[in-house]
This record gives C-alpha cells, sequence and structure tokens, in this order.
C-alpha cells in the first residue's frame, strides 16, 4: 500500500451517461493514460491538485513522481501554443471557463479515439483503473478520497466517449459555476467545432506525451 512517509462494485458500463457532482471532472482520463501502468504515478497523478507546495515531499516514490508528473502535465498543457489555439476557439462560448471546456474536450478525444491508444477496452481500463484507486483510497487526501466513490459509481473515465456524455457533465457543472459559463453548450459547441478541436488535439497529444516521456527519464536519472 503506498502512504505518507510520516503517517497521517461493479462498475457501470461505458454507455451509462455521467451523474455529475459537486466535484469537478476534468481531464482525468489523460492524466491516467499518460501515468503509464505504474499504480504509484497514477495515485500521484490523481491527488496532485490536492497536494499544494511542497507536501509533494510527504509521499513516498512513484507516487510523489506523480505528483510532479501531474505538475508538469498541467504547465505543458497551459502554456502550448496549440492549447490556446483551443482556448481560443473556446471563448466567445466560455469565457473564463474555457480551459475548463477544453480540458474535458481533449478528454473527449482520447476517450473516443482510445483503440489508437491501448489494446485494452476502455471499458477494462477504466475498471482496472477503480480497482486499484479504490485499494488505495484509505491514503489519499480527503477530496480526491471523497471523489472517487462518484468517480466509479458514474463511470466519469468512461462517460466522455461520447458527445452526450460530455453534455450531461458540463450542464451539471454548469449549475454548480459561481459565474454565467455557458457550459451548458459544451455538446453543442463540440458538434459544431468538432473537426477543428480534433485537430488540435490531434497535433498537441502526441507532443504532450513526448514532453511526459522526458520528464520520467530525467526524473529517474536525478
Amino acid at each position: 500500500m503506498f502512504s505518507l512517509v510520516s503517517e497521517r462494485t461493479k462498475v457501470p458500463k461505458c454507455a451509462r451517461l455521467a451523474t455529475v457532482t459537486t466535484f469537478e471532472v476534468l481531464n482525468f482520463l489523460a492524466h491516467f493514460y499518460l501515468s503509464g501502468n505504474d499504480k504509484g504515478l497514477r495515485i500521484g497523478n490523481f491527488i496532485a491538485d490536492s497536494v499544494k507546495g511542497n507536501a509533494f515531499n510527504n509521499w513516498e516514490d512513484p507516487v510523489r513522481r506523480g505528483i510532479l508528473l501531474h505538475r508538469h502535465i498541467d504547465q505543458f498543457t497551459d502554456s502550448h501554443p496549440v492549447v490556446i489555439h483551443t482556448k481560443s476557439l473556446l471563448h466567445p462560448y466560455f469565457h473564463h471557463y474555457s480551459g475548463v471546456v477544453s480540458d474535458v474536450y481533449y478528454d473527449h478525444f482520447l476517450a473516443a479515439s482510445w483503440k489508437e491508444y491501448s489494446p485494452v477496452s476502455l471499458e477494462e481500463y477504466a475498471s482496472e483503473i477503480y480497482s486499484a484507486m479504490k485499494a488505495e483510497m484509505s491514503s489519499f487526501p480527503e477530496r480526491p478520497a471523497q471523489m472517487l466513490p462518484y468517480m466509479i459509481s458514474n463511470n466519469w473515465l468512461c462517460a466522455y466517449a461520447t458527445i452526450e456524455g460530455i453534455d450531461a457533465v458540463m450542464r451539471g457543472m454548469a449549475r454548480r459555476a459561481r459565474y454565467e459559463s455557458g457550459m451548458e453548450k459544451s455538446g453543442e459547441v463540440l458538434r459544431l467545432k468538432y473537426q477543428e478541436l480534433e485537430a488540435d488535439f490531434r497535433e498537441f497529444f502526441p507532443q504532450l506525451q513526448h514532453s511526459v516521456n522526458d520528464f520520467l527519464l530525467k526524473y529517474t536519472k536525478a
């Protein structure tokens, strides 16, 4: 079992649409996928948003490495010209929330083209992730520990594979947004801009994969 250095189901089918909870649902699929088959990396990537500042040092490797990998992915993504272009496409519809929507759309394209990235079906992959995360949930920070049962019961990792799933998730997020977000139009905008958005994803994602590989190689050598 993975833990801090200092102490401190049945899975629904992919066709089921996600029920939105009070938690944010973002690009978990990409973060898990980019962690490869390393359970510790996956855990670190999953809990990273709840580990602030230098608190990553409280975790053992490879969870610590997964936290830093998550930060690397976010930094690389947010500053990448292709992602900036995606956000500019979405800004007229979603304004301040363009980055949130772009993350979700990119997860959709990964899920929708999953067979190009993995020999294992998306449903099998999601089931394996859920089981592995559930086994380690007692060591998670509060927020991801609370989030995980909702992720499993509503099958978030599969929900993004369809536009209908995107629409259901984002309508729920729109109801919880602090400001007018336009996210209730996410399904409609995705249909409207599908080819251009998919082209951005296909240009960007291989570069992200390469950057992740470089990061992990440098971390191993450090």
